[in-house]
């Protein structure tokens, strides 16, 4: 595990990091991303998720960031203990492309400062 109470799955070309396991996927969303660190792009994928997403009673995040040729596959989201609320997915998609927290995950991913 690489931060506290998370674990980090490593299978291969794929990174998952979770909170319980067997990492689930009741709903997701997934976007492109440029090759950078994986485990750095996904827990900071991870955190802003759960700033989004924090009071979904009984959410629990899941990223995996797979590489797929040149480019990495991230798909996000988790795990639900209730029904799925229709504006989660909508809510992890514009997460995911939204310019400003991609810029700053692939900053952070790269090892550069922010």
């Amino acid at each position: 595990m690489t931060q506290k109470n998370w674990h980090t799955q490593r299978n291969g070309t794929c990174v998952t990091i979770s909170r319980e396991l067997p990492a689930r996927f009741d709903v997701s969303a997934s976007a492109w991303f440029p090759v950078v660190a994986r485990a750095r792009l996904g827990h900071q994928i991870r955190q802003d998720m759960w700033r989004s997403l924090q009071n979904l009673r009984g959410f629990s995040p899941v990223v995996r960031v797979e590489r797929v040729e040149d480019e990495l596959l991230v798909t996000a989201g988790g795990r639900l203990g209730y029904p799925i609320a229709a504006h989660v997915p909508e809510t992890i998609a514009t997460l995911l492309n939204d310019t400003g927290h991609r810029a700053r995950w692939i900053r952070y991913a790269r090892g550069v400062a922010a």
